[in-house]
């Protein structure tokens, strides 16, 4: 065999060396994976859990044909910050909003299922000229700004821990060779904790406290703690709030399943067929939200290890799909990973929301979306305008509605009757930008005869 002949099946490996790539591919997706809990407030266990178990799924649909890995994704997390926000409002708590929001996720997550089964009906080129670069990209930099004052909220309870993330993070992604320029993130979070830790400034009660083994989901957090106890205005602005992000998200999804084919030099496109890599994702993704688990992508690390590596196996990134799930069942990991300083996530935080808005540009500027034409600069515009400015203000609620006041900081709220809606900024940006899209003359369509050139590569896994 020659030395840069990719290795598709494992078994030319040996046991040793495919359970110690299968560590490799866990490596890879841990930094990402476990910082959406850490930044949200939902269980690391949970995350844990469902990040494996939805690989497998989507394993198990797509015939064991695509190495692929499902993370955490960051899309939806001004999504979680929203409905938070909303149910404070409400009389709530942020952790109840969190169920609530988990509600919209599962929602989002069905819509998979929709465009699946379109996808299966009528072609996904067809499908995908309702969501052009023009549309998404917009929304995807929409998303990464919204969240950047987070980042620096975090920042400011100790710039110097916060510090150490950025730095370690920038030259393990610039300067580092190998697996460490593929796991800057994971890095970043370590160099800065173990500072942190050094210098007195973790507690580490909780990690002393925990159990060694135990179960990774409470039903306190699982959706089914709603049945009977259930605020329908909040639960209907969670959805409406949540669910428009998917429009990005699935746009993600094809883009990553495009790549990964790309190195893998196989059309997974065409065969499993997208119909059925969107099925595995968003029924992962519902499942999850439905016990307490953030929503779940495709993840461009594990495609940058195939990469390296050459070893294309699906059963490689299985290993590691069960490596997650045997973790999720220790307690005391879980209180390690919650004990993380605040300057730690801000300090990773900044560079990943930043890249969330610059992978939003790249997605326009690699697409060749035509600003010189006016109704690109009018949905471009339009998506952003509403999205950053309605997410920044207090009053516009009570502009529009004021008998219905606004029902959280960064939402238009309206009444229904005698329930209270609320759209964040996000929600009604992807909505007005999908439907002007749709109606001003003009449209650009061209992309979508072949998907799979222009969507390569182009989002990464936010």
């Amino acid at each position: 065999m020659k030395n840069n002949e990719p290795i598709y099946d494992a078994k030319q490996l040996g046991t040793g060396k495919t359970l110690i790539l299968g560590l490799q591919h866990l490596f890879a997706m841990f930094g990402a994976t476990v910082l959406v809990p850490i930044l949200t407030g939902l269980s690391v266990s949970a995350t844990l859990l469902f990040a494996g178990t939805a690989t497998l799924f989507m394993h198990f649909v797509t015939g064991r044909k695509v190495p692929v890995f499902l993370g955490s994704s960051f899309a939806f997390l001004g999504g979680y910050f929203a409905v938070k926000a909303m149910a404070t409002e409400s009389g709530l708590t942020g952790e109840q909003g969190l169920v609530y929001a988990s509600v919209g996720i599962a929602c989002a997550g069905l819509l998979y299922l929709v465009l699946a089964l379109i996808c299966k009906a009528i072609g996904s080129h067809k499908v995908m000229r309702f969501f052009p670069p023009v549309v998404t990209g917009p929304i995807i930099i929409a998303i990464g700004l919204n969240l950047a004052p987070s980042a620096i909220n975090n920042c400011s309870q100790n710039w110097w821990i916060a510090l150490v993330a950025i730095v370690v993070v920038v030259v393990a992604n610039i300067w580092g060779k190998g697996m460490i320029k593929i796991i800057p993130i994971l890095l970043g979070v370590l160099a800065s904790y173990l500072v942190a830790a050094v210098t007195g400034q973790v507690d580490f009660t909780a990690v002393k406290e925990a159990a060694w083994i135990g179960l990774p989901v409470k039903a306190e957090n699982t959706v089914f703690s709603l049945v009977g106890n259930v605020n329908t205005g909040l639960l209907l602005s969670a959805i409406i709030t949540i669910v428009p992000i998917a429009v990005a998200t699935m746009m993600e999804h094809v883009g990553d399943i495009s790549a990964i084919g790309g190195t893998v030099g196989k059309d997974f496109i065409d065969d499993p067929g997208l119909h059925r890599t969107l099925i595995g994702d968003g029924v992962g993704t519902a499942i999850a939200a439905l016990f307490g688990a953030p929503a779940n992508t495709t993840y461009g690390e594990n495609t940058g290890v195939l990469a390296l590596t050459k070893v294309y196996d699906p059963f490689v990134i299985e290993l590691a799909a069960i490596y997650a799930i045997v973790l999720s069942f220790c307690p005391k990991f879980a209180a390690i990973i919650t004990a993380m300083p605040a300057a730690t996530i801000g300090g990773v935080s900044i560079i990943l929301y930043g890249m969330i808005s610059a992978i939003g540009i790249r997605n326009v500027v690699e697409n060749h979306v035509d600003f010189q034409e006016s109704r690109n600069i009018i949905v471009a515009a339009l998506i952003i305008g509403l999205a950053l400015g309605i997410n920044f203000s207090g009053n516009l609620g009570a502009l529009i509605s004021p008998e219905a006041g606004n029902a959280a900081t960064g939402a238009i709220s309206f009444m229904i009757g005698s329930v209270k809606i609320s759209l964040s900024g996000l929600a009604v940006a992807s909505i007005v930008g999908i439907l002007l899209n749709a109606i001003l003359p003009g449209r650009d369509d061209s992309f979508a005869a072949n998907p799979n050139d222009k969507l390569s590569g182009s989002l990464g896994k936010y």
